[in-house]
């Protein structure tokens, strides 16, 4: 499978999907992995560490929606990227689809799956994706409140 990474594009927003060992993990794998230059700078990843991950790195976002057959990313998808989705493709990123109908009908209407990190759960029932997230939020809640 064809695996890309675009950089986030939602206002402060500095993660990114893969880091270089999901990179380095998924290409030991078979599968071929792209990164959207620049994508992990806000995380402290250069492109040099993607590139030594087995990565390629694609001059732009249109490069990695057009050839990917999965994107990975951390946010949900803005307009411009929604518009880019197409049948066939899989999306994998968190997507808190409640609040947002109009992203919904946009991502029903592309035709790709798309798979929210909130709703993966472990043999258990537990939500691996989403309890690291929430740990997070918990222990940062009280310093942002003082």
């Amino acid at each position: 499978m064809k695996i890309g990474c675009v950089k986030e594009i939602k206002a402060q927003e500095f993660r990114v999907g893969m880091t270089p060992a999901a990179a380095q993990e998924a290409v030991a794998h078979g599968h071929a992995v792209m990164i959207e230059t620049g994508a992990g700078l806000g995380a402290g990843f250069t492109d040099a560490d993607y590139v030594a991950a087995g990565a390629a790195i694609a001059a732009d976002a249109a490069t990695v929606w057009t050839e990917a057959e999965m994107v990975v990313k951390v946010k949900e998808p803005q307009a411009g990227e929604r518009a880019q989705l197409r049948p066939g493709q899989v999306l994998f990123t968190y997507l808190h689809l409640a609040p947002d109908p109009e992203q919904t009908a946009d991502l029903i209407k592309s035709g790709a799956t798309c798979i929210a990190y909130e709703t993966v759960t472990d043999r258990n029932g537990g939500l691996p994706l989403l309890a690291p997230m929430s740990e997070v939020a918990g222990r940062l809640a009280p310093q942002v409140g003082a």
